[in-house]
């Protein structure tokens, strides 16, 4: 849990990822030596801050989105949400501005929201919950496991990946942005046609924490259901713990795979968390085993 203790503490909200961007290319070029097949890694302004990893011959991608939410800081500290955070009274947010660290809370104004801080913060500075990083035998918990879980998977599946594309994408929470060109790139260059969107979900009524991971048939978005079906077809054949998943809201990288203009299938994969964007989101380590698990099958089954 140690990677993904420095994930969830690294300052990536949506438009602001280049400090993720430049930690997993450091990771990449330390790592990729201890790896079943060296990747060929895309990057640069072509890309703006995604990266796009190619093993092998490539037929899958795997979608990890590296922002979390979180605040832009506004006129007179005026907090401004940059996706759906949770914004109760004295969560602790954190960032850095021209004049140095801050650190202060969330106070509500007349049914607006602001940071409590001693001094005026530059406007368009961005904040994020303060990190604390718990781990049991059983759970991990802090802010940012969405989606910082979800590259984690990814880079686990790297290790023994031989054949398949890693895209780690930016401005997800916030409404896209990037996967449109990055599916342009693997189709148009990989002939890539099917995608797994490595992301976390939320426990409901019909999804339990450690009852494993969660194969969704739909949110905002419907994914094909040929395509949904090989999948847990795969799963089940492997005694993969899953849970299906039926939701009416939410959404994905999935989603703006869906909305460009090139035919690539998708389904949403991911453990299921408590406490949704909060400083407190929490994962049952079974249901992370049981993800990691699925995606290194699928990614040598779906090829």
């Amino acid at each position: 849990m140690k990677l993904l203790s420095e994930l969830c503490k690294i300052h990536a909200p949506s438009g602001e990822e280049y400090m993720l961007t430049e930690y997993i290319l450091n990771y990449i070029q330390i790592e990729e030596q201890n790896w079943k097949v060296k990747p060929k890694v895309y990057f640069g302004n072509d890309f703006q801050d995604s990266i796009v990893l190619s093993f092998g011959k490539p037929k899958t991608a795997i979608f990890a989105h590296m922002d979390s939410i979180g605040f832009t800081v506004g006129y007179q500290n005026e907090l401004i949400k940059i996706g759906g955070p949770v914004t109760k009274n004295k969560i602790i947010l954190v960032g850095k501005d021209k004049k140095g660290l801050i650190e202060g809370k969330i106070i509500n104004k007349n049914n607006k929201l602001f940071l409590d801080f001693h001094r005026e913060v530059d406007r368009g500075t961005s904040l994020s919950f303060k990190v604390d990083f718990r781990e049991t035998s059983t759970h991990v918990q802090t802010s940012y496991l969405d989606n910082r879980l979800g590259v984690w998977n990814a880079l686990n599946v790297a290790k023994t990946l031989e054949n398949g594309i890693i895209v780690f994408s930016c401005w997800e929470e916030h409404g896209g942005g990037s996967v449109g060109y990055l599916s342009k790139f693997i189709y148009e260059k990989f002939n890539i046609r099917q995608a797994l969107i490595s992301d976390i979900t939320w426990i409901t009524d019909g999804i339990f924490d450690g009852k494993g991971v969660v194969i969704s048939l739909r949110d905002s978005g419907i994914p094909r259901k040929k395509y949904v079906n090989k999948i847990i077809d795969i799963a089940e054949k492997n005694n993969i713990k899953f849970q299906l998943e039926v939701e009416r809201s939410g959404g994905s990288d999935g989603n703006e795979i869906q909305k460009s203009p090139y035919p690539i299938d998708w389904c949403f994969i991911g453990a299921a968390e408590q406490n949704v964007h909060s400083p407190d989101e929490k994962v049952n380590k079974k249901d992370i085993k049981e993800m990691v698990k699925l995606y290194k099958i699928l990614m040598k089954e779906l090829n």
